[in-house]
């Protein structure tokens, strides 16, 4: 049957010689030279692409698994798959893109005039939307990095708050007063994370400088391990306080400095406690706390030895001597010093 149809065909106008008998001769031959060299080039092609593919597929979702198996919240989780997405989108449009070229090519087509058009548009789209690329490489690095997750306490491009949501062009953070900043990720070039780790906070301690430092000292640690120990902040802290001993004098007033190591943004409580723990000791032993206005004054008088003894106040009466009052509860001059009145 087929070699009778092959008889028909090559007998009447697809004849050896005749026009449509040419057609058909070239058909054929470029029939059998795309089936030997380009059809093998396309299939070769095909296979790498669909083994890139499976490959890209793989290593996304291994990133996703790891990250749910070790990541420390969802939000690191949700980094990671967003970053996983953007991976795989880019890298399937590539190998889509490099595969389609490499068949055209098979076909014959024409792949300069292509070329030249595509990077014409290209250089375009790249000035016009360069801000938009900076933003999305940058978002890429921040996820990589690791440097900041949704409900971390940061401060970015000169704004502090809460961050509540990011993605690869932009990072929203609310502030304390409700304010939302929009971000670009472009404009991020020095990340402060507050909630990394464990913070640090120095509490000054004023008393008056008629107190004895030691004294001090000794009731500033009793209160901070105190604090420290409590069922409420036990948990909390990270390390012992440290209490640094005298860091200035000011005046009539002298600075003691105390250090609290805590998990991160928890020591605003232990703080607080601290405070309010010291104004109850301070009344309790007597001790004023510092002013830097306060006038301290000291009266001495020289004995037969020239050596500077403490001044008394001498009752005319009973001709005794009484202490001087104490200088720490001298009130303030009342007369203005500029206008002597």
């Amino acid at each position: 049957m087929h070699a009778f149809l092959l008889f028909v065909i090559r007998t009447g106008l697809f004849a050896e010689g005749r026009f449509l008998g040419k057609v058909l001769d070239e058909w054929v031959s470029d029939a059998q030279e795309f089936i030997h060299t380009k059809l093998p080039h396309m299939i070769v092609v095909a296979v790498i692409a669909f083994i890139l593919i499976r490959l890209l597929r793989m290593i996304t979702t291994r990133m996703i698994h790891i990250a749910e198996q070790h990541a420390a919240g969802r939000s690191r989780v949700s980094q990671v798959k967003t970053l996983a997405s953007v991976i795989r989108a880019t890298g399937l449009a590539i190998i889509a893109g490099i595969a389609l070229l490499q068949i055209l090519a098979a076909f014959g087509v024409n792949l300069a005039p292509l070329l030249a058009s595509a990077g014409v548009a290209g250089v375009a789209v790249g000035l016009a939307a360069q801000s938009i690329v900076k933003d999305m490489l940058n978002g890429m690095i921040i996820l990589v990095e690791d440097q900041f997750d949704v409900g971390d306490t940061v401060k970015l491009a000169g704004l502090a708050g809460i961050v509540e949501s990011m993605t690869l062009r932009k990072t929203t953070v609310r502030d304390g007063d409700g304010t939302l900043y929009v971000i670009p990720n472009s404009q991020i070039t020095t990340v402060a994370n507050l909630s990394m780790d464990y913070s640090v906070a120095t509490i000054n301690v004023s008393v008056d400088f008629s107190a004895n430092p030691d004294k001090v000292l000794e009731l500033l640690k009793n209160i901070a391990m105190d604090v420290r120990n409590s069922e409420a902040f036990k948990g909390v802290f990270l390390a012992d306080p440290q209490i640094l001993g005298v860091d200035s004098v000011k005046g009539s007033e002298i600075i003691f400095p105390v250090i609290f190591k805590t998990v991160a943004m928890q020591q605003y409580g232990p703080v607080r406690e601290f405070r309010r723990r010291v104004r109850l000791a301070l009344e309790e032993n007597h001790l004023l706390p510092g002013d830097p206005n306060r006038v301290f004054n000291t009266f001495a008088n020289k004995g037969a030895g020239g050596e500077s003894q403490p001044a008394t106040n001498v009752n005319r009466q009973g001709g005794q001597a009484a202490a001087a009052p104490d200088p720490t509860t001298l009130k303030p001059q009342e007369t203005n010093p500029f206008t002597g009145e």
